[in-house]
């Protein structure tokens, strides 16, 4: 028999008997809840949700609900946009706490999935190696293994993969500590890349931030995952989350309706106080999302509490972090979100790392992140290039990056760990291609060769591009040598990119998110001069 449930946790939530289902909405006049048991073609059973505050509830029994059943939320309210609302009844909404994600056969979003919690973890326990013996591997779930030969061909680019014998031995061979992944809260491919027969292959463009991504797993996303989790921690590998809260898949007032915009469009997102139908565009990608709003707030705490504390990940990457703590008079490092993390107990140790900037004005923060938190440091990346690359004359610059950028962190007193070194990283050149390109190459984008950074203080030792000239290529081997030493040799966190030490190229392009093929996957494995490479780089990192 259906119920009112209860108001807490949001989100839905099995108990072995029924499932309570709860979601916020201030502004909405009434919720609607179906759910599809078996078929998701027939007719949902529906029920209308009961209101405490401005939490919508109800619990379903198991004949009705249970684990592996479908569900959506549909909301009834004003369709305002001069004052900020844009709800549409006729529209199924995904849940902001979904745990899963089902996508449908064309890649659009489909429905949110009950899951059943339960897991065997074993004795599983987090690494929790320090900041000064972390070394960072930042690698895509997909690309790393798509192509390994020593992955069973049906894991090849998933989480399962990711978690094979022969994927741990290559990042315990490199002695990581670490694997930063590039996105893995389930995400859609935009519009605009679809039309043009390419996807989002890097996944910043989130619709269900609790949920892995469907796409790297073979069955069960949820579980795959996890098992991921704990076969790294086996091996003494934490896993942290490249993370996206600045913005969602639902764009700008032109995009479509996926969640939260249908949901309490007002509450979720940063509106144009001139303009309320349109969104402040703080992330280049159409909207921004309110983090200022206790709600908002809330649910992105909630988020990563459910990352640490059920999924046992060990630290967050936040993509353009500044718009965390953007309030009304811009980026303040004291802000409310802020407190919040700091004040949970599950968050107070995993490691928070910052991308330090976002595109709106004032968006460049490097080093005015709080205590406890690692930046990406973008000026030891083009300053260890120019050095190298471009300008042999900078060596105060050198000295300074190489002694922990104490210029940046000293004024709050933050140690030189609070400084993520790396000279190449997923948006840009791959070492390789920083060492044989003067210019980027990003023609099958399909944005005729404009986008992409142009200021990449890369070299190319003469030739552009590929060669079969020895001493160019010999220079090139050195010269990524000369840049690995540096990055290992540096105080502070060092990063290395996935495939660098295998020579991967990407044929230049240097903004291959939308390349879901050989162009960013890893070729296994090194040939010829980077077989050399590979090994210099194991010897950098036992060192």
């Amino acid at each position: 028999m259906i119920s009112p449930g209860s108001p807490h946790p949001l989100g839905a939530t099995w108990n072995g008997e029924g499932v309570n289902f709860a979601v916020f909405s201030r502004h909405a006049t009434q919720l609607t809840l179906g759910v599809w048991q078996d078929d998701p073609a027939a007719m949902p059973t529906t029920c209308e949700l009961t209101r405490s505050g401005d939490i919508w509830h109800a619990a379903l029994p198991a004949a009705l609900a249970r684990p592996g059943c479908r569900y959506a939320f549909r909301a009834a309210g004003p369709f305002e946009p001069e004052s900020g609302h844009r709800f549409d009844a006729t529209r199924w909404l995904i849940d902001p706490f979904a745990r899963d994600l089902v996508i449908d056969s064309d890649g659009a979003a489909g429905c949110a999935r009950i899951i059943d919690p339960g897991f065997d973890w074993g004795h599983d326990r987090p690494p929790a190696v320090p900041w000064r013996d972390t070394l960072i591997y930042e690698l895509h779930v997909k690309g790393f293994t798509r192509r390994h030969p020593g992955v069973p061909e049906e894991q090849r680019g998933t989480y399962l993969g990711l978690a094979s014998d022969a994927a741990i031995d290559h990042l315990r061979s490199l002695n990581v500590t670490a694997v930063e992944l590039l996105p893995v809260q389930a995400f859609l491919t935009e519009g605009f890349l679809t039309a043009r027969g390419l996807t989002n292959y890097w996944g910043y463009n989130p619709v269900a931030w609790f949920a892995p991504a469907p796409q790297y797993a073979l069955g069960d996303p949820v579980r795959e995952f996890k098992t991921l989790v704990r076969r790294l921690h086996a091996a003494g590998i934490e896993v942290i989350l490249d993370v996206v809260f600045n913005h969602t898949a639902e764009g700008s007032e032109a995009g479509p309706t996926l969640s939260l915009r249908g949901l309490d469009n007002s509450v979720y997102y940063r509106l144009l106080r001139e303009d309320p139908r349109r969104y402040e565009n703080l992330t280049g990608c159409g909207n921004t999302v309110n983090c200022a709003h206790p709600v908002v707030r809330q649910l992105i705490v909630d988020c990563l509490k459910y990352w640490v504390e059920e999924l046992h990940v060990d630290g967050f990457r936040f993509d353009l972090a500044p718009v965390l703590a953007r309030e009304d008079g811009g980026f303040n490092d004291r802000s409310a979100l802020f407190d919040a993390l700091r004040a949970i107990p599950s968050l107070a140790f995993v490691k928070l790392i910052a991308e330090p900037w976002d595109v709106g004005l004032g968006g460049y923060q490097l080093g005015r992140f709080p205590n406890g938190w690692s930046e990406w440091n973008d000026r030891y990346r083009d300053q260890v290039r120019a050095f190298w690359n471009t300008d042999a004359g900078r060596v105060g610059d050198l000295a300074e990056r190489i002694a922990g950028s104490s210029d940046i962190f000293r004024q709050r007193a933050r140690k030189t760990t609070a400084g993520i070194n790396f000279i190449t990283a997923h948006d840009g050149f791959t070492l390789r291609d920083l060492v044989s390109y003067n210019h980027r190459h990003n023609e099958a984008n399909l944005e005729s060769g404009a986008d992409g950074h142009a200021h990449n203080l890369s070299w190319n030792g003469g030739v552009e591009g590929e060669t079969a000239d020895a001493g160019v290529r010999t220079l090139r081997v050195r010269q990524s040598m000369n840049l690995l030493a540096t990055l290992m040799l540096s105080q502070g966190v060092p990063m290395l990119q996935a495939g660098d030490e295998l020579g991967r190229t990407q044929g230049g392009n240097n903004n291959a998110y939308c390349q879901d093929n050989e162009i960013s996957w890893i070729d296994w494995p090194p040939t010829g001069e980077h077989g050399l490479l590979l090994d210099f780089t194991r010897r950098l990192t036992r060192l």
